[in-house]
């Protein structure tokens, strides 16, 4: 099956509305943002295809992060793939990853390829700097590092 073809605006645009919903934790965007077959890679635990795998995520991201911000910083196109370079932002107000809040501002980047189809989001590759984040807010999630 040949790739589509998508411009860098149409690529923009797609990625913009994955990454508002993130941002915003909200799934119903997120389900205009991506395919109901949609594929985040590494999956999370108990991997199901489709934007309602994110719903216990989201729920952990609001509370832990309610300011988070996300920024494009760049992007490049190729057919139908997309690389993102980003930074997210935000105040740890909530407990993330069993670490309890914080209150300290974090800033840390992802990266993540997309594959874009009907202009959704139909598969996500991400790679985010949690040792970043875990060092700004000065904690570790048990069993990281320990060997355990």
């Amino acid at each position: 099956m040949e790739a589509e073809h998508i411009t860098q605006s149409e690529a923009r645009a797609a990625v913009e509305r994955l990454y508002a919903a993130f941002a915003q934790k909200d799934v119903n965007l997120l389900r205009q943002a991506v395919t109901s077959d949609w594929e985040y890679l590494p999956e999370p635990a108990g991997f199901k295809a489709g934007p309602d795998q994110m719903i216990p995520i989201f729920a952990e991201m609001a509370a832990a992060l309610p300011d988070m911000r996300i920024e494009i910083l760049d992007m490049l196109t190729q057919d139908n793939r997309v690389g993102v370079r980003a930074e997210v932002s935000g105040t740890q107000s909530g407990p993330l990853m069993g670490i309890a809040a914080t209150s300290k501002p974090v800033r840390f980047a992802i990266h993540s390829f997309h594959e874009i189809r009907d202009d959704r989001v139909s598969k996500t590759w991400h790679l985010e700097d949690w040792l970043s984040m875990f060092r700004q807010i000065g904690e570790v999630p048990r069993g990281i590092g320990s060997g355990a």
